[in-house]
């Protein structure tokens, strides 16, 4: 796997590397040593996937509280996905911070969200689906949100959003900490 770490501090987009042969392409998206070689938090406790049927659909921006807050390691494995990173960690270099990579299923790149960041995404084509590891069983309770269009980030989001969820689109201003 190749590493590329974002602008946000501890955040990655990863490749695989592909093995080509006669038979097609084989490629590791997993491996605890690599992650662990890289500082990254290499327990997984829970694996999800959503589906989204049409473009423009928005999910996001989520997070849980402490002790619950969790990394995250996320890939396309059908259409597209704008994914972005944000980081809500008061005292990291990168507080308020957010970066983004295009995530397609073609390219079967990745993002790692390190925890105390917030996630979210954009799909860019209809019918898109997307596959989550994360280090934290999702806990209901621990469950929070930032709006995905609040100014104290201004995330730049590279389409329209047609769908989202009423409680994505109604959290509140962000107030400084989580």
């Amino acid at each position: 796997m190749i590493f590329h770490e974002t602008r946000i501090a501890g955040a990655f987009e990863i490749e695989p590397e592909l093995k080509h042969d006669e038979r097609g392409f084989f490629a590791r998206t997993w491996c605890s040593e690599e992650f662990e070689a890289h500082g990254l938090n290499p327990h997984l406790e829970q694996c999800s996937v959503s589906f989204s049927t049409r473009k423009g659909t928005l999910r996001g921006m989520h997070y849980q509280t402490a002790p619950f807050q969790e990394t995250k390691l996320v890939r396309c494995t059908q259409g597209a996905i704008y994914d972005v990173v944000l980081d809500l960690r008061p005292e990291s270099p990168t507080f308020r911070g957010w970066a983004a990579a295009e995530l397609t299923a073609e390219k079967r790149n990745m993002l790692y969200i390190p925890q105390g960041c917030a996630h979210g995404f954009l799909t860019l084509r209809d019918e898109s689906e997307v596959f989550y590891q994360m280090s934290e069983v999702h806990r209901p309770e621990a469950a929070r949100g930032v709006r995905w269009n609040d100014s104290a980030f201004t995330i730049h989001w590279p389409a329209e959003v047609s769908v989202i969820a009423e409680r994505d689109r109604t959290y509140p201003d962000f107030s400084g900490s989580i």
